[in-house]
């Protein structure tokens, strides 16, 4: 398999388009601020509050959905993590024959994103580590006991694990040399399982969840764009942004939004030519005699770079949001009203980063679910399905970028907007909150933009 980070980006690159790239730039910033302009005069009311949660759905459709489905989906879930870990663990060495690297860093790490705006919380039935503690806790209700936390929660830490849990997978694909061996995903995939059924047990199903499970929470961040949730176990259809109505104050979901989106910088800046030399420079004295070293180096520096890219990210929201208490003299940090803004942010990058890996890479799922361990098998009759690699060209790729990031930034900048308007009585106050607003986004988008023309 082709390293994850390696087409992350598209094919080829942008330099055929039919006008320069830097008038997308002024494109995408005029959009922004078109975009803003429009919000200020026509949206002068809340419009994503719990007025707007949506209608029931019809009450069978709810029971098939949520109960006998949501089982076999589960039960189809833990045998593919059954699956993907044999691959890994004792399947062929090399990525291209191997299920495990392609499904992880393309059908799961992409596809559930998907999946979770289109569908909702989709993440719940689909987990894994859920599915298991969801048996355990059913097997020992059948058997009289009961399943208690074995400690409560500390709160201050809020989604501090979650956070730390997404930055150790960004940093096993995109700063570890040898992120594609299946023995390397075989370890991860044992820790991962390890931690994620040790926290459900020791704080619950629900809380480690919610702060806990890197994927978890990052998922139901997504599922909050989507036009279907399941609140009060029931399925419901309501406007697309809705969920990410009101004020999110737990600790620490600004880091988390900061390692998602930084890591998407970090992973775009890191295909550049400048990288790719200061890469070079760092592991020549040592990659002939001393390979484990430079090897070694080369991911401690991807480590620092990785890092950069979080705090910088994390930063320009901080001081926007500062910027913006300043300009209405807030008597209160108004990070927690505005950080939802950021989760339209991160899927768009998603999409615009990663669009073509999923496009391309995903096709070899298809002959891999055949033959998952590279023994030569055609268990479903796949293994000669033969993937189309020019079905996107680089203009094709380059333009769903650019969309992307457009649409994410002014749906990121309508949510901010409607949570100005429910906290600021005066429009005018609710409009000068937002210009630091505009001011980020525009910054993302542009910033993004040329971090992907130049990888």
């Amino acid at each position: 398999m082709i390293r994850p980070g390696a087409v992350a980006h598209g094919l080829g690159g942008v330099t055929d388009l039919p006008v320069p790239a830097w008038l997308f730039y002024w494109g995408a910033a005029v959009v922004l601020v078109v975009s803003f302009v429009a919000l200020g005069v026509l949206w002068r009311r809340p419009a994503l509050g719990p007025a707007a949660a949506g209608r029931p759905l019809q009450a069978g459709l709810s029971a098939l959905v949520l109960g006998p489905l949501r089982v076999a989906v589960q039960l189809v879930s833990v045998a593919l993590l059954a699956l993907v870990w044999a691959a890994a663990l004792v399947g062929d060495t090399e990525p291209l024959d191997n299920l495990a690297p392609t499904w992880i860093y393309v059908v799961f790490w992409l596809g559930v994103p998907l999946l979770s705006v289109l569908l909702g919380d989709v993440w719940r039935a689909l987990s894994p580590w859920r599915a298991l503690a969801d048996g355990f806790v059913w097997l020992r209700e059948r058997a009289g006991g009961a399943a208690r936390p074995l400690a409560a929660y500390p709160e201050h830490l809020g989604r501090l694990p979650a956070a730390l849990a997404l930055f150790a997978f960004v940093a096993l694909e995109l700063c570890y040399a040898d992120a594609s061996s299946p023995r390397s995903l075989a370890l991860a995939i044992g820790v991962y399982t390890y931690v994620a059924l040790f926290g459900m047990a020791a704080f619950g199903r629900e809380t480690w969840t919610a702060r806990g499970e890197g994927f978890a929470v990052l998922f139901g961040m997504f599922a909050r764009l989507a036009p279907l949730s399941a609140a009060d176990g029931r399925l419901r259809a309501r406007w697309p942004l809705t969920g990410l109505a009101g004020a999110e104050r737990v600790p620490y979901t600004v880091a988390f939004f900061a390692v998602m989106l930084g890591s998407v910088l970090f992973d775009g800046y890191s295909r550049t030519t400048t990288w790719q030399d200061l890469l070079a420079r760092v592991e020549e004295p040592y990659v002939l005699d001393r390979p484990g070293v430079a090897e070694a180096l080369v991911t401690g520096v991807n480590v620092l770079g990785l890092l950069t890219g979080i705090v910088l990210v994390g930063l320009a929201f901080l001081a926007a949001s500062a910027a913006a208490g300043l300009a209405v003299r807030a008597d209160r940090a108004l990070v927690p009203e505005f950080v939802l803004s950021l989760v339209p942010i991160a899927f768009a990058y998603e999409v615009a980063h990663y669009f073509s890996l999923f496009v391309i890479q995903g096709q070899f799922a298809v002959p891999l679910l055949s033959d998952p361990l590279g023994r030569g098998w055609d268990v479903l009759g796949t293994a000669d399905v033969t993937p189309d690699l020019g079905v996107l060209t680089p203009n094709t790729t380059w333009y769903v970028q650019a969309g992307a990031l457009v649409v994410g930034h002014v749906a990121g900048l309508a949510v901010a907007h409607d949570r100005a308007v429910a906290l600021f009585e005066e429009r005018e106050a609710a409009l000068r909150s937002q210009y630091a607003m505009l001011a980020l986004m525009v910054l993302y988008t542009v910033g993004g933009l040329w971090v992907l023309s130049r990888g």
